[in-house]
């Protein structure tokens, strides 16, 4: 009996050992380095072990059949080995580093960014409109960013060597048709938006997504708020104005307002502008703006609209007459923007959403009048796939509505009508590509045909981004982008071709320990740019898109708000060289808008014992071209260098009460932004000729902003 049953365990034992399979192999990254510690185990089972300090492992298993093999280890993404157990011997195996979007590589080239939860910004919507010399405007305080350069005189957007009119403007992806007030020659104008119902901004210089298009230099992205925090109400008396705004919730539905009422009359009678400017009615505005906001599991639906009815009504000089010219203007804007976004299980997103607007000018020159009205609208669907960490796809396609009408009477009533109609159909893809935590690369293409041009126009973009190190990354990007003509030309020749520009970027951004440091340097081909023949655009000139172009310029950036306590600064340097032939220019020169040199700091400090912020900004930008017919070279002179240092003061009361002060070019600096000269020569052969300035030298500001919310902390600081 007792040999039976050693003969019975021997058996089993024999069994057991013959029935087990030996799994083995080795582990390593990419650049087969040995990966220790990592975690090999056939799925569903406990059989597996750990990899040694080689790579290798090896472990047995009694399992059989088909298997799954997983080796895993942080940092790095899961690897499979689906099979028959028998073929896992000696296998080797190469883990792909994981994707961190937290500290990974991430495109910046061309593309500043504000908001609160990116890693790649280099501003937030609270220095956006605390800059001193703003005004709340975050347009201006956009040109304290390098690629940018101050135009006084007008107050949009100018970027590297391009016109305002190349850079367009969308709230949640949507184009806003007119993001600006209207305003009279030579007086400046500011953005029609209230910061008080965005979350972040997103300023592309260049070699922007291909899900925009239609702008030459830029795009300017404004994201309005998701989820307010709670419900407030603010409550603004200025010396220029007043203004209410309020924010509801109901569970996962909100609606924020915010309305203002401008009217300059009472600054004008205590401050009065004295150089070439009469105000007969200044500037007087209404305007409103409401988001609503519906929440749900997976989707978000929004709602925006904006309304701004302005009046004005100025003399200014003007060399070519005895007396001053009459301008009279009345400006009605009624903007509608509706978007809704679905999230999937399976990680796809759909958006689609539209928008529309209504403008009219209603226009006194002298004895002449001008109606225009403009009505334009913008569908979009978009859909967004994650296939991977490593890859995800955009896609999309939409359609922009334009219609001009202009009607032109002069003192006998006689009317001369001009305008256009039309419909731009593009479509657009992207694809992001992460090859590592190290590189990563975005390639994309747009296609847009218009029905007024009737041409079909390809686009690519691609921006690649390598990070050598912990803070540091390299980006480089290139694009091809395309514009229709401006409305001044359409309006008079729909004949016309696409403008057309290509892109050239290589960016260094390195972000770490309170500070950002940013160079890009860019070169921009311009062709196919609108050339005409007369010395202004009217109904008999001859248009052709025989012009060109180039921009090429350094733009460097710096950001410090650790080294000194209580202190926040940064510093922007900009380096431009462009010329352009294309209006009518009698050769290719460098237009007005565009100095060699731009500079400008911003400092922040926060006073605790004083319960005060102040704050100081300078601007600095070189002499700009002019044209001077007395000399045979064509825009060969230039005016004395741009200079403005600002003065901004936000006191608190209380935690919700402000008593805010600010003052615009506090050392009084004469800037002359041009020169206009006579039409004809004097007696002497000589055309006379007069600066352009601003209509002021120095502007001041008092407001005082109450906010009541719920916590009893909240104040409009990030507002001012």
């Amino acid at each position: 009996m007792k040999n039976q049953l050693l003969l019975f365990f021997f058996l089993l034992s024999f069994t057991a050992h013959f029935g087990q399979t030996t799994i083995s192999g080795k582990v390593t990254d990419t650049k087969n380095t040995p990966i220790v510690g990592a975690n090999v185990y056939l799925e569903g089972t406990y059989d597996g072990g750990s990899t040694t300090e080689d790579g290798s492992f090896s472990f047995e298993t009694t399992e059989s059949g088909t298997q799954t093999l997983v080796i895993s280890m942080l940092s790095f993404d899961p690897h499979y080995e689906v099979g028959d157990v028998s073929y896992f011997q000696d296998l080797k195996i190469e883990l792909q580093e994981s994707i961190n979007t937290l500290t990974g590589v991430t495109l910046t080239a061309g593309t500043f960014e504000a908001g609160d939860n990116t890693k790649v910004s280099v501003l937030k919507p609270l220095d956006i409109v605390t800059t001193a010399g703003a005004a709340g405007d975050f347009v201006a305080a956009l040109r304290t960013l390098p690629g940018t350069t101050t135009v006084n005189e007008d107050g949009r957007l100018f970027v590297r060597g391009g016109e305002a009119g190349e850079t367009q403007v969308f709230i949640d992806g949507l184009r806003v048709f007119q993001p600006f007030n209207a305003t009279a020659n030579n007086i400046p104008t500011r953005g029609r938006f209230s910061p008080f119902l965005f979350k972040g901004i997103t300023f592309s210089t260049g070699g922007y997504s291909a899900e925009y298009g239609q702008a030459l230099s830029s795009v300017l992205l404004l994201n309005t708020t998701d989820v307010p925090v709670q419900e407030k109400t603010d409550i603004s008396i200025m010396s220029v104005g007043g203004g209410l705004g309020h924010t509801k919730i109901w569970g996962g539905q909100s609606l924020s307002i915010n309305t203002s009422y401008i009217n300059l009359s009472p600054y004008e009678a205590l401050i009065p502008s004295d150089q070439g400017v009469r105000w007969n009615s200044p500037y007087e505005s209404i305007a409103g703006e409401a988001v609503f906001r519906s929440k749900g599991d997976k989707s978000m639906f929004k709602l925006y609209t904006g309304f701004n009815h302005a009046d004005l009504d100025i003399s200014q000089e003007d060399i070519n007459f005895d007396d001053f010219v009459r301008f009279r203007l009345t400006n009605n804007n009624l903007y509608f923007n509706a978007s809704y976004k679905y999230y999937f299980d399976n990680d796809w997103s759909v958006f689609t959403g539209g928008s529309i607007s209504w403008d009219s000018n209603d226009i006194g020159l002298e004895n002449n009048t001008v109606d225009a009205s403009e009505t334009a609208s913008h569908v979009k669907v978009k859909a967004h796939k994650n296939f991977s960490s490593r890859f995800n796809l955009n896609f999309g396609s939409e359609l922009f509505n334009l219609k001009y009408d202009e009607t032109f009477a002069d003192e006998t009533n006689n009317e001369f009508e001009s305008g256009y109609t039309d419909r731009l159909f593009a479509g657009f893809t992207e694809a992001d590509i992460f090859l590592s935590n190290s590189f990563a690369m975005k390639l994309g293409a747009r296609v847009e045909h218009s029905s007024l041009l009737n041409s079909f126009q390809i686009m690519p973009r691609v921006s690649l981004a390598y990070k050598p190190g912990d803070k540091g990354q390299f980006s480089l990007a290139y694009g091809d982008f395309y514009q229709n003509p401006l409305t001044e030309s359409l309006r008079f020749d729909a004949g016309l071709g696409s403008e057309k520009t290509s892109h050239y970027i290589l960016n260094y951004q390195r972000v770490g320990d309170g500070t950002t440091f940013r160079a890009e340097a860019y070169y921009k081909d311009y062709d196919n740019l609108v050339k005409y023949d007369t010395e202004m655009v009217q109904f008999n000139s001859n248009f052709d898109n025989s012009g060109s172009g180039y921009a090429k310029g350094l733009d460097i950036f710096w950001r410090d708000n650790k080294s000194i306590n209580q202190l926040d600064y940064w510093i922007s340097y900009s380096y431009l060289d462009t010329e352009r032939d294309y209006r009518n220019f009698s050769e290719s020169a460098t237009p007005n808008f565009a100095p060699k040199h731009n500079f400008s700091v911003v400092t922040k400090y926060f006073v605790t014992d004083l319960r005060s912020q102040i704050g100081f900004s300078y601007s600095y930008g070189s002499g700009r071209p002019y044209d001077n017919p007395n000399t045979p070279e064509f825009m060969a002179e230039k005016t004395r260098s741009f200079n403005n240092l600002s003065f901004n003061w936000a006191y608190l009361i209380d935690q919700q009460k402000i008593l805010y002060f600010s003052v615009n070019n506090v050392l009084g600096f004469k800037n002359i932004n041009n020169y206009q000269y006579a039409n004809t020569p004097n007696v002497d052969g000589i055309f006379d000729r007069r600066a352009i300035t601003p209509a002021a030298d120095q502007f001041f500001f008092v407001g005082f902003f109450w906010t009541i919310s719920n916590d009893g902390k909240s104040n409009q600081l990030d507002n001012l």
